[in-house]
C-alpha cells in the first residue's frame, strides 16, 4: 500500500455513472484505462502535445493526460468508446474514417476522432468545411503515419454524413452554404 490518500470518485463516463477509487494525482487517462478498463483512449506523450488521449469534457476536447481523474466528477467524460449511437451505429466521424481510410496505425485515431466529432458540433448540418478549416481542427493532433490528407477528407466526409442523416440533399446543404 503506498500510503496515499485515495478518494471515491463517480464519473459520468459514456452516458453511464461509475464509481472509482484513486489517488488524488490519478490521471484521467490513467483512470479510464486502468481503473475503467475503456482502452480506447490512448497516451502517447503524457505531455498534452500530441492529442491522442484527447477525450470529451462536456462536449469540449481535453487532454486526458493532463487531467487527474478527480477534476472529471461532476462533468460527462465522452471516450472514442462513446461516440456511436447506443444502437451500435457509428457517429459520422467514426464512418467517414473508414470511409476515406483515414487511420493507419491506430494508435492516435481515438484522439482525432474525438476532436473532430466535437469540432463538427460547430457546423450545422448542411454546411461545408473546407480543407483549411479540417487543417486548422486537425492541428492539435499528431500522427507519425499519415500525411494526413486522408484524415482531412475524412472530415469533409463526416460532415457529408452529418448532412445526409439530418435529411438534407446536396442542393439544400449548398442553399445553406449560400445563405
Amino acid at each position: 500500500m503506498s500510503g496515499e490518500e485515495q478518494f471515491v470518485v463517480s464519473l459520468s463516463v459514456n452516458g453511464t455513472r461509475r464509481p472509482v477509487t484513486v489517488p488524488a494525482r490519478r490521471l484521467l487517462s490513467d483512470a479510464l484505462r486502468h481503473d475503467l478498463e475503456l482502452t480506447g483512449t490512448h497516451v502517447g506523450c503524457e505531455h498534452g502535445v500530441c492529442g491522442a488521449c484527447t477525450v470529451l469534457l462536456d462536449g469540449v476536447p481535453v487532454r486526458s493526460c493532463l487531467m487527474f481523474a478527480v477534476q472529471a466528477e461532476h462533468h460527462e467524460v465522452t471516450t472514442v468508446e462513446g461516440l456511436a449511437d447506443a444502437d451500435g451505429r457509428l457517429h459520422p466521424v467514426q464512418e467517414a474514417f473508414r470511409d476515406c481510410h483515414g487511420l493507419q496505425c491506430g494508435f492516435c485515431t481515438p484522439g482525432f476522432l474525438t476532436t473532430i466529432a466535437a469540432a463538427l458540433e460547430d457546423y450545422p448540418p448542411g454546411a461545408s468545411i473546407s480543407a483549411d478549416e479540417a487543417r486548422e481542427i486537425l492541428g492539435g493532433n499528431l500522427c507519425r503515419c499519415t500525411g494526413y490528407q486522408n484524415i482531412v477528407k475524412a472530415v469533409g466526409r463526416a460532415q457529408e454524413i452529418r448532412t445526409q442523416r439530418a435529411g438534407l440533399s446536396g442542393d439544400e446543404a449548398t442553399d445553406r452554404d449560400s445563405t
